[in-house]
């Protein structure tokens, strides 16, 4: 478990694996959510609760997260100047948390009647939930901070573990405490969830010497220099966060289920967003920041469009495949017990929104982080701003222009096969959301040539030849579907999912032998990956001069 990986390839797919085995439990934890309340006013109220703790982790777990604590751990000379940072900043965090914590838990009440009028009329859960979550931005910001060193160290494997051991705690808490303590049981769940996320980490920890007694005095100074680095990052975090409250506000606006609806479909599109885009931004951080502190910034660049090229291999045919079969991934994932098909193909349409702009996001991730391991914060807190700002802007204006115009919600409403269920408009949020992602991501693409090299040259035959994958392999995963329509129940949880399987299987295999047929290097630095990682012989694919930057 305490193994140290290193590479670009091996760490992205090894954070890849896990963050797929975390999706699995996140879905079958909004599988078991979905189920158990359907799309309706006590869903709305979970959902609702998380979001004054989210603001409070973004706010001031990201003074002190992995952003900011790589680079500096990776430039420190010394083991003992490493220890002191760690403690030194656990020590103002944990302060500045309890603070932070006391001040809300009285605030609360005025807070959420200021955001949430509607939902807080139906009682006091939301209060409730929102007071027990506060516990979760201490334990998450703790793991956050401890999570620098495991990956400053090549210590992936714990990292990884982290997010599976937060969905086990909920999933418990839905399994075993919401029977006893109802919905506030849940809540439980998701504080020892957090708890266990930042725990798998401790061991390694005190085995490194970070958490000695003697380390934990607070230098202001010190510390200080680290939060005014982090304080432009931290408000480029919060702002996304802000924006997502925002959409969640005007959601709860737009009638009971719509706050699900949203979340629900959110969470979904997050799946292969972690898979994918984090998996290769979090690999190549590190090594992006050593890079830079070395003076290598043509490796760096190297790095950052190895990691573009393979993740928009990925992500192009991804985002095809679950806009074509997006009806039955939501019919798989949450269709249970009291979410019905109404709520079913409303999800499903803002799952299509969402996913179009998958690459666009994954890729910022990836020049956040490429930007932050360059020491350079002012120019990630502008973009992503000025995006928040704009999806928040345009978010409301679709709302009001689907209200008043009949052939904006016909034209809508047709292309994502939802006519004649209410509710439609909650699609204008992800909308929204997608188009600015994309503004965001492109915005990025312009500043990084400016400021470290070429990029569009480097990945424009990725991005023609996984189109292309992306087009054949929803086109066939369609033709499936409409051959064997009447074939299979899909009035039956498995008739859905082996239609769906049967589809996605077809569609991946088209996409991969038209890529075969491009000789995609993609595929072949996929391969040689693969068969180092796992076979030990040299690959057939060395994957040219790059290779070596992979290291």
């Amino acid at each position: 478990m305490e193994g140290e990986v290193r590479g670009l390839h091996e760490t992205a797919y090894l954070l890849g694996f896990f963050a797929l085995l975390s999706t699995f439990l996140a879905l079958f934890r909004d599988r078991l959510l979905a189920s158990s309340f359907g799309a309706g006013g006590l869903l709305d109220t979970y959902y609702a609760a998380f979001r004054i703790p989210d603001i409070v982790f973004v706010s001031i777990a990201s003074l002190v997260s992995v952003f900011i604590l790589v680079p500096l751990l990776t430039q420190a000379d010394k083991d003992s100047d490493r220890h002191q940072m760690i403690g030194n900043v656990l020590a103002g965090f944990s302060i500045a948390m309890l603070l932070t914590t006391v001040a809300l838990w009285i605030l609360m009440p005025q807070i959420l009647s200021a955001f949430f009028p509607t939902l807080v009329a139906q009682g006091d859960t939301l209060l409730l939930l929102s007071r027990i979550l506060l516990l979760q931005p201490i334990f998450l910001g703790v793991s956050g901070i401890l999570a620098s060193v495991t990956q400053v160290r090549g210590r992936y494997l714990l990292y990884a573990l982290a997010p599976l051991l937060y969905n086990m705690g909920i999933i418990f808490g839905i399994a075993f405490f919401y029977p006893i303590f109802g919905l506030q049981g849940i809540a439980y769940g998701v504080v020892i969830g957090a708890f266990f996320h930042m725990a798998i980490q401790v061991p390694f920890i005190r085995r490194s010497a970070y958490l000695k007694r003697a380390s934990f005095k607070i230098n202001a100074q010190e510390l200080w220099k680290i939060v005014s680095i982090s304080i432009p990052r931290t408000i480029s975090i919060a702002a996304n966060q802000v924006a997502l409250l925002s959409l969640v506000i005007m959601s709860a606006t737009l009638g009971a289920g719509a706050v699900s609806i949203f979340s629900l479909a959110f969470n979904l599109q997050a799946a292969p967003l972690s898979i994918i885009g984090a998996s290769y931004s979090v690999a190549a951080f590190p090594t992006l920041s050593r890079f830079f502190a070395l003076g290598k910034k043509d490796y760096f660049n190297t790095q950052i469009i190895n990691a573009s090229r393979h993740i928009i291999f990925w992500s192009l045919p991804l985002m095809s495949l679950v806009i074509v079969l997006r009806a039955h991934i939501v019919r798989v994932t949450l269709g249970a017990g009291a979410f019905d098909w109404a709520d079913t193909r409303l999800t499903a349409a803002a799952l299509a929104l969402f996913i179009v702009s998958l690459t666009a996001q994954a890729l910022s991730l990836l020049f956040v982080r490429g930007y932050y391991a360059a020491g350079e914060t002012r120019k990630p807190l502008v973009v992503n701003v000025s995006t928040a700002t704009g999806i928040v802007v345009g978010a409301y204006l679709f709302v009001r222009l689907f209200e008043h115009s009949d052939v904006w919600r016909f034209f809508i409403e047709e292309l994502l096969r939802v006519e004649g269920i209410a509710g439609t408009e909650i699609l204008m949020l992800p909308l929204s959301y997608a188009i600015f992602s994309v503004v965001n991501v492109l915005v990025f693409i312009v500043l990084y040539e400016r400021d470290f090299g070429t990029l569009h040259r480097h990945i424009s035959k990725t991005l023609f030849q996984s189109f292309s994958a992306a087009i054949v392999a929803g086109f066939f995963a369609h033709q499936t579907l409409q051959i064997s329509d009447g074939i299979l129940d899909i009035n039956t949880f498995i008739g859905v999912f082996s239609l769906g399987l049967m589809a996605g299987v077809v569609g991946i295999i088209a996409g991969g032998v038209l890529l075969y047929i491009l000789d995609n290097k993609e595929m072949k630095e996929v391969s040689a990956a693969l068969h180092n990682k796992f076979w030990k012989y040299a690959p057939i694919f060395s994957g040219g001069s790059e290779r070596s930057t992979d290291r």
